[in-house]
Parts: C-alpha cells; sequence; structure tokens
C-alpha cells in the first residue's frame, strides 16, 4: 500500500458517434411494430370475438324490452359475478370487460363498448365516453382505474412468471395477491370517494 505510486486513470477509447441510418432506424421500427401487431392481434381478436358471441347469443326474445345483451351468455355471466363486485361500485356491464381485458388491458375499451351496445368503440370514443358518464358515477370511475392500476397485467404476463419462477404455486399465489390488492385498492378508493361526495 505504502510504495504504490499515483492511480492510473482509466482509458476507454469510445467509437466516433455517427448520425443513425434511416434505413436501419425505419427497418428496425417497423420490425418492433409488426411483433407487437401480430402479439396483439392474436390476443385481442380473439378476445373481442369470444365476446361479441357471448353477447349476441341467445337472441332477445319476440318482445323484448331491454337491450339484446341484458339476454345474452354475456349478460347472465355479468349479473351472475354482479354481487361480487357491487361492493366495490362495478355494475354488471363492467365486470363483463374485466373477463377480455385479461387477455389483454388493450381490449377492456372494446369489451366496455360491446357490453354497452356501441357499434365500433375504438373510433367512437366520444359516444362511449358520453354512455359512461350517464352510467357511473366519479366513485365507479375511480374505482374501475384503481382495479386496472393493481390487477394482473395479462395472461401473457402470468404466462412469463410462470416461465421465469418455474414454478405454479407462485403463479397462483402473485395472481390471488394481484387480484386481491386490486379489489382492496378498489373498495377503500369506491368508499372514499362516496364518502367525499363523488358517488
Amino acid at each position: 500500500v505504502f510504495w504504490r505510486g499515483a492511480v492510473e486513470p482509466f482509458m476507454m477509447e469510445l467509437p466516433t458517434y455517427k448520425t443513425p441510418d434511416l434505413k436501419s432506424v425505419g427497418f428496425n421500427l417497423w420490425l418492433r411494430a409488426k411483433i407487437f401487431l401480430n402479439r396483439a392481434g392474436r390476443i385481442i381478436l380473439p378476445a373481442v370475438i369470444i365476446l361479441w358471441v357471448l353477447a349476441t347469443f341467445p337472441y332477445p326474445p319476440e318482445n323484448a324490452t331491454l337491450p339484446a345483451i341484458d339476454y345474452s351468455f354475456a349478460g347472465m355471466l355479468g349479473r351472475a359475478l354482479e354481487p361480487i363486485f357491487a361492493p366495490i361500485g362495478f355494475n354488471w356491464q363492467m365486470v363483463i370487460a374485466l373477463i377480455p381485458g385479461m387477455a389483454a388491458r388493450e381490449v377492456a375499451v372494446a369489451a366496455l363498448g360491446t357490453t354497452y351496445a356501441i357499434a365500433d368503440a375504438e373510433n367512437a370514443t366520444g359516444l362511449l365516453a358520453t354512455t359512461l358518464a350517464s352510467h357511473w358515477s366519479l366513485a365507479t370511475a375511480l374505482s374501475f382505474l384503481a382495479w386496472y392500476i393493481f390487477a394482473p397485467q395479462c395472461v401473457a404476463t402470468l404466462g412469463v412468471v410462470r416461465r421465469e419462477t418455474n414454478s405454479l404455486k407462485w403463479t397462483w399465489i402473485m395472481i390471488g395477491y394481484m387480484f386481491g390488492l386490486a379489489y382492496l385498492a378498489s373498495l377503500v378508493t369506491y368508499h372514499v370517494a362516496v364518502a367525499l361526495g363523488g358517488g
């Protein structure tokens, strides 16, 4: 230690900076966009088709007075699960939207449009916003946001967790923990918002 001289400075040569080639940048962007669209399309399209089938069949009876979705399989499922989600301010239409939202969160908007019988909900955002504003209170909207903050991201994420942990047990623990946390966060958010006059 005593006979060491001055510490030599660390030198590392860096290559000269160059302007990126537009062709390579464009190719890489296209490649990434293609991968995303391919992956998203495989999840979103089937989820929306399944939801559409559930929301369309069976057809309403002849003298039906309610919207068609009320008589569908999706309506039946939503009404069956509604009591579980009622304490956090969710109605049966929101419950239906949660199910395909597990496949990919981007599907939730289209699912809400389908359950509220809005054609092309992705593009008719103004109509969907007006419909939701007339059906949801501020407390309900905040509760829905809180749910999506803490709920599991998507089925693909759960698949990655299963692969990385190599444990089905820890995957199920994570699913239970995140759903429990999402429910608790939505419950607290909803009731605080109602207490503050947002209900």
